[in-house]
């Protein structure tokens, strides 16, 4: 059995009860003695039973049942009693983890049709998240100060998914080359305000995709996320500054996206000989947190299994989504996991990379854990066994035994994806 319904029979099962207020109130009365549970309110709204809790935030990696109540996790603990829930769901077999979330995303559909001439595009949060287990996406600054509030009400408000944003320091976001090289659109202290307004919802700043010579597009970003309090997302694409005096000049929690992602330039985090470079490392070493922002072109096996091997891991998982990473070798969240779950880390720290670690790197600890009382955002995961192939941004592929795939997909206390009708009634019952 799959879905229970934990409670007694309602009301509403049978339809003369409807018509017949007097049978109905006999049924809960002759009910409560069997069912006290039911009547005095269910303890919990959402139950999933038999699962496997990974949780590094709380240091769970056991089979435990997770409840929910209100929208809330209501408790972690073993063999909770079925009959104190409204909903069951058995999820035997399964892994259940806090909500993914996804740390680099493209997701302001707004902003234009195409922002780049390679045709580079944001997507619908909902259309990709939940499918993937992901609960709570960033937008890694496809809006700036002036254009945020457009943002905010057009995609940000009117989402299931939670949206958070990195905000750009071009003031359009990011538009077009044009803008991204408008000095005069990059303003620190209009960034800054503009975060200051929406704490709950602006993470950071987020600087890139300027080709030249001129250190003030990162030093405008650096002033906008201190003046905020808040950490810098860099993006690799800055092409003519030194690598080595970039991690230099970054603080620690500030975060270095597409970090495995350059192979033959000097903003690769290997020397010519394949050895992690003496300054990214020093830049982990201080806090400098590393990113793998996959896209469609920014993450490599060359790169990111050497690395590897020398120590130097991901702090997070971010999948850079847009319109063509997600039809090329990147494919979803799941598949990056997947990825390093072949590449010889654990499950435990995969998960852990997918949550906890991100909600920390964005300083948002009210997320990412099944703690009592946190947001009920929850992924049910199975480890598929087989044989697979992960393709990166080369167009090479590794071979892989396991891969994780969403079989169900928890927001705010609600059912938001179901592969396999795991909370599904079978259609003939």
């Amino acid at each position: 059995m799959r879905a229970i319904s934990s409670g007694p029979m309602a009301c509403a099962t049978f339809p003369g009860a409807l018509r017949t207020g007097w049978i109905c109130a006999a049924i809960l009365i002759a009910g409560s003695f069997a069912y006290p549970a039911f009547v005095h309110g269910q303890a919990y709204d959402l139950l999933l039973k038999g699962g496997h809790v990974v949780d590094p935030r709380n240091g769970i990696d056991a089979p435990m049942d997770v409840a929910i109540r209100a929208g809330e996790i209501a408790r972690v603990a073993r063999d909770l009693p079925p009959s104190e829930a409204e909903t069951v769901v058995d999820i035997t077999g399964y892994y259940v983890t806090p909500g993914l979330i996804d740390i680099h995303t493209h997701v302001f559909v707004g902003n234009r049709p195409r922002a780049f001439a390679d045709g580079f595009s944001s997507v619908s949060p909902d259309d990709f998240s939940f499918r993937s287990g992901v609960t709570t996406v960033v937008d890694a600054g496809t809006s700036g100060w002036r254009n945020f509030p457009v943002f905010k009400e057009q995609v940000i408000d009117q989402s299931d998914t939670r949206v958070l944003a990195f905000l750009n320091i071009v003031g359009q976001g990011m538009w077009d080359d044009a803008h991204n090289h408008d000095l005069s659109d990059m303003d620190a202290t209009k960034t800054s305000s503009v975060m200051k307004a929406y704490p709950e919802i602006i993470v950071g700043t987020k600087v890139g995709h300027f080709q030249g010579e001129d250190w003030d597009p990162f030093d405008r970003a650096l002033d906008a996320a201190a003046a905020a309090g808040s950490p810098l997302l860099l993006e690799c694409h800055l092409p003519e500054l030194a690598l080595e005096k970039l991690l230099e000049r970054m603080r620690p929690g500030d975060i270095f996206t597409h970090a495995f992602g350059d192979v033959n330039d000097r903003a690769s985090v290997l020397d010519e000989e394949g050895r992690v470079r003496d300054y990214v490392l020093e830049a982990r070493d201080k806090g400098v947190l590393f990113d793998v922002g996959h896209g469609g072109g920014s993450f490599h096996f060359s790169l990111a299994m050497p690395a590897m091997e020398q120590g130097l891991t991901p702090n997070t998982f971010g999948t850079d989504l847009h319109r063509g990473s997600m039809n090329d070798g990147m494919k979803d969240m799941l598949n990056i996991m997947s990825k390093y779950l072949n590449m010889g880390m654990g499950l435990k720290e995969v998960v852990e990379r997918a949550t906890w670690s991100v909600a920390k790197a964005i300083r948002r600890e009210d997320l990412g854990h099944l703690s009592e009382g946190a947001v009920g955002d929850v992924a049910v995961l199975d480890v598929e066994k087989g044989a697979f192939g992960f393709i990166d941004a080369g167009g090479y592929k590794m071979s892989g035994d396991k891969k994780l795939e969403a079989e169900l997909t928890v927001r705010g206390g609600r059912i938001v994806w179901d592969l396999n009708g795991l909370s599904a009634p079978e259609w003939n019952e």
